[in-house]
């Protein structure tokens, strides 16, 4: 079994990229990690999945759920002033040589979003900016293998629609589902290699030009 740790696992994606993998990919075990383990009870049951109760602020904990783990999806973007969640993280797996690790973040990391709503956008995320900024240093630099995923203003549709860019190149869109974000972290999953060593932004593209997220 390829064992998947999930970290802040009560997200809205993070839910989508549980029921995802227990329905498409038998092979994969997961560890659920989340401050009330009862908020996930549907998934209590189902013999591949571990629940465990604790704070992503909690070195111990972390080091303990790491063990034996295959990859890890930190399913929220680490906003702490001393970005204490990325650290425990890198410093967990690189203690118990875990390789693969995926984690949300923002768009805007790299004055990467243009015109109008890269204006608007700054505005909005200008808070917490700089913590992302460094969570994303402190995986390009860890030496493990690691995706940042800049998501952008998020919605509740349907449908799975979305383009793919990279470091280095402008943001396209404004807005996505987070069907969307869930089918990417389904595909790293499923294949480590994919998008590996970089930080990708993932929008639905028919949405570039808008001014506004699009709801």
């Amino acid at each position: 079994m390829k064992k998947v740790l999930i970290l802040g696992a009560n997200g809205q994606i993070a839910r989508l990229v549980t029921q995802r993998v227990l329905n498409e990919q038998p092979n994969v075990a997961l560890t659920l990690v989340l401050r009330n383990s009862q908020r996930l009870s549907d998934f209590a049951a189902n013999d591949r999945v571990t629940l465990v109760d604790g704070d992503l602020a909690d070195y111990e904990l972390i080091n303990r759920a790491m063990q034996g783990q295959d990859l890890v999806y930190v399913a929220m973007v680490d906003h702490t002033a001393d970005n204490i969640i990325t650290k425990n993280v890198v410093k967990a797996m690189q203690a118990n040589h875990v390789e693969r690790v995926v984690e949300s973040s923002l768009l805007g990391l790299y004055n990467e979003v243009p015109g109008e709503y890269g204006r608007w956008n700054y505005e909005m995320v200008k808070s917490g900016l700089q913590a992302a900024i460094n969570a994303d240093q402190l995986l390009a630099e860890s030496g493990l293998s690691y995706t940042t995923l800049r998501f952008p203003w998020l919605n509740d549709r349907d449908e799975v629609k979305y383009l793919v860019t990279h470091k280095h190149d402008p943001y396209l869109g404004v807005s996505g589902s987070r069907q969307s974000m869930a089918d990417v972290i389904v595909k790293i999953i499923a294949d480590p290699g994919y998008l590996n060593n970089d930080s990708v932004g993932i929008a639905d593209a028919d949405t570039q030009g808008e001014t506004r997220p699009v709801y």
